[in-house]
């Protein structure tokens, strides 16, 4: 049905800032679907931030992307074609095969989705990765009704769902992020407490003027200074989720840590990391509750949308210089 298939490879490795340059188009010609197989057609990718590990050549807890090969990213496609129990032509399928116009696959390899539930890349955004990463973080340190919630990055694909959930439970919820644009829509659309922009001058004294009584919780998707702020800011017995660090990923050497690191034992701190594929067994619990509110209007969603594959790479870098405003998203067909 589909002899061939565009697809992009990592051409080299980038040293800072990643550009066009790092990318290479190519074509490939598609095998015959095989028993236990289906051929899909890509709709929807994601570009994320945990990408730009991947281009490195260092051992992490995801393999790095390989020179000459096709790239992986998480993808909501369309099955053209399936000689697999279980799935037929029409349904709709996520996957981490993304930087592909299409692929032939194992059918493990893949998940059935609703394809009433709309619009179909909510599964790559707030039903998908990055909300289950907010979920997932809120659940770890036990965030309820009463605290104070500080969040770096807020106006992000993960940020915006944790800002939400934690709103939901009750909390005050602080954000930061790097334009106007992004600050009304936290503070207008999500019900944000209260937001600053990052970039409008240091964050600590922008952090305290938005939270004077201090903050029980961070969600940390920046590091650096943000990090640093936050303990300063950090309340007795104060929790510090930490699921990224964008701010050094692309910095060739890595500058010191905060500072102001005795806040943990003065104020009795703790920090918890976590790998979202390490949650998978979660995922119904996480959906159980997330759906109904996406169902219901109760959870918001905003994606920054970029047309064709060839345009997936610039999505990707506009995404690291935080050119968008919720999920970034590829749409491929």
């Amino acid at each position: 049905m589909m002899a061939k298939s565009r697809e992009f490879r990592l051409a080299s490795r980038p040293k800072g800032w990643p550009t066009l340059e790092n990318f290479a188009l190519g074509e490939i010609e598609l095998p015959a679907v095989a028993e236990g197989q289906v051929l899909v057609r890509n709709l929807f990718m994601s570009v994320d931030p945990y990408m730009r590990g991947r281009m490195n050549d260092m051992k992490s807890y995801v393999p790095p992307f390989q020179i000459g090969k096709a790239m992986e990213a998480g993808a909501v496609g369309e099955v053209m074609e399936s000689r697999a129990s279980g799935l037929q032509r029409g349904d709709v399928v996520t996957s981490m095969l993304g930087w592909r116009d299409c692929f032939v696959a194992e059918a493990r390899a893949l998940q059935r989705v609703d394809s009433k539930i709309q619009p179909l890349s909510v599964y790559l955004g707030l039903l998908g990765m990055p909300g289950l990463s907010a979920w997932v973080g809120l659940n770890l340190v036990d965030v309820k009704a009463g605290d104070r919630v500080f969040i770096s990055g807020a106006a992000g694909a993960v940020g915006s769902v944790a800002g939400q959930l934690a709103k939901l439970r009750g909390c005050r919820v602080i954000g930061s992020a790097g334009s106007l644009a992004k600050i009304h829509w936290l503070v207008d659309d999500l019900g944000f407490d209260a937001a600053f922009n990052y970039k409008d001058g240091p964050v600590y004294p922008q952090l305290k003027k938005a939270a004077p009584d201090g903050i029980d919780v961070y969600f940390d998707n920046v590091g650096g200074e943000h990090l640093e702020a936050a303990l300063s800011a950090m309340n007795v017995n104060g929790r510090i989720i930490a699921c990224g660090g964008i701010s050094g990923y692309n910095e060739e050497t890595q500058p010191p840590g905060p500072r102001n690191m005795m806040a943990f034992v003065s104020k009795r701190l703790t920090l918890k990391g976590f790998i979202v594929r390490d949650w998978g067994s979660s995922i119904p619990e996480f959906q159980k509750e997330v759906v109904p509110l996406w169902s219901s209007g109760k959870l918001k969603m905003r994606e920054t949308i970029v047309e064709g594959l060839e345009n997936a790479p610039q999505a990707f870098l506009d995404m690291l210089h935080g050119a968008n405003i919720g999920k970034m998203i590829v749409k491929l067909a």
